[in-house]
């Protein structure tokens, strides 16, 4: 919205007529790094500036946190605690974007098309929080629900790719470079279309539940996103840049430039949430803020095609949710072989893990932005590692 009232409307009207430095300094917009930086600022404020009133109206309206009975027993001391945070989140990510991006142009399609499936992917999580609320219990949505919700959304991404032919259906893979290629005819990495809309479904629906799965601990899932998405966004940057991405050997997309904005966003709500979301959280984001942050870390990572960059980066998700498979597949195996059940973790997610082992939830959450900060230094190393 700026960009084209303060940029293309004042500053390309009147460039060359004026020579008054207000008009002059509007040049400023046109700069994805200027934009990026206000973009992060503004949903910083945003989310910070209306924590306060939006967890007293969460109070008001007594959307106060189920916990369920099989966690960990400190966690019933958390019960109602105001939910649905991340709301907070979304609206200020969906503002700030809104106002600091390129909506028009080449760019349009990918930045509303990440505005979209973000907003979509909240509701589904919206939808679980609601139910939750209203019945009084830790269930929401049904595991069948919240997983069709979310396949039909991913699959109206890849439909959405497909009929305006604006993709390239290759993947990259870090360490190799003749993967960075864009064009099928010279890409070792090419799977075409249909392939791809498998990899994509998985890919979109592993990315928002890992998040989703990461979010059981005050500040964790909030840290950690917050950390992730900044890794994210320098790679965004590179990715929509020729410059940089001729120099790292990174597939061209200058169609995702604006998307550097979008991520900038949702670094600055993620820094004012973490203002409430601190240990001992005075809110939560709920599914509504983790189904939706997930959801949009997919995504720009698919638009950008750092799909297996970001698993790097994001490696704290990627192990929480891999905690939860390996537990639940490996009690359901010798309970089928032997009768009984067993289990790995004492308890997953991995951070329940920890924490019924003795660990304060404060050291569990410290020690995993950790783990956070060296995943995202791992993964932005291997940019020229090709």
């Amino acid at each position: 919205m700026l960009y084209k009232l303060l940029y293309e409307m004042l500053f390309k009207a009147y460039e060359n007529q004026s020579e008054s430095v207000f008009i002059k300094a509007l040049n400023v917009f046109q700069y994805v790094t200027f934009r990026t930086a206000y973009a992060t600022v503004t949903a910083l404020f945003i989310s910070w500036l209306f924590g306060g009133k939006v967890i007293k109206k969460l109070r008001e309206m007594k959307y106060g946190q189920e916990i369920r009975e099989e966690g960990p027993e400190s966690h019933q001391a958390k019960k109602g605690t105001p939910t649905m945070g991340g709301v907070l989140i979304i609206c200020s990510v969906l503002l700030s974007t809104l106002l600091w991006a390129r909506l028009n142009g080449p760019y349009k399609l990918y930045i509303w098309m990440t505005l979209a499936g973000t907003l979509l992917f909240a509701a589904v999580g919206f939808a679980d929080d609601y139910i939750k609320i209203v019945k009084k219990r830790s269930l929401g949505l049904t595991g069948k629900q919240k997983l069709i919700s979310q396949f039909v959304i991913a699959l109206g991404i890849w439909a959405v790719l497909y009929f305006t032919n604006s993709y390239s259906w290759n993947l990259s893979i870090p360490f190799l470079k003749a993967t960075a290629e864009a064009n099928p005819a010279i890409s070792i990495s090419y799977i075409g279309p249909f392939v791809y809309v498998i990899f994509i479904l998985v890919y979109l629906l592993g990315m928002t539940n890992a998040v989703n799965l990461t979010d059981g601990l005050d500040g964790l899932a909030t840290g950690v996103t917050l950390i992730a998405v900044a890794a994210l966004t320098g790679v965004t940057y590179v990715s929509g840049d020729a410059r940089w991405a001729a120099y790292l050997d990174l597939a061209h997309r200058p169609e995702a430039a604006e998307l550097t904005v979008f991520c900038g966003a949702l670094v600055g709500a993620s820094l004012g949430f973490l203002w409430y979301n601190a240990p001992p959280a005075e809110v939560f984001m709920g599914d509504v803020g983790s189904l939706g942050i997930g959801g949009a870390i997919g995504i720009v990572a698919v638009l950008t095609k750092q799909e297996f960059l970001m698993v790097i980066i994001g490696g704290v998700f990627i192990i929480e949710a891999l905690s939860v498979m390996t537990q639940v597949s490996y009690f359901k195996f010798t309970k089928r072989t032997t009768g009984t059940g067993k289990r790995i973790f004492k308890m997953s997610p991995l951070h329940h893990h920890f924490e019924v082992s003795g660990w304060k939830e404060t050291k569990v959450v410290f020690r995993f932005l950790i783990l956070a900060i060296l995943f995202a230094l791992v993964g932005l190393s291997t940019l020229k590692l090709r």
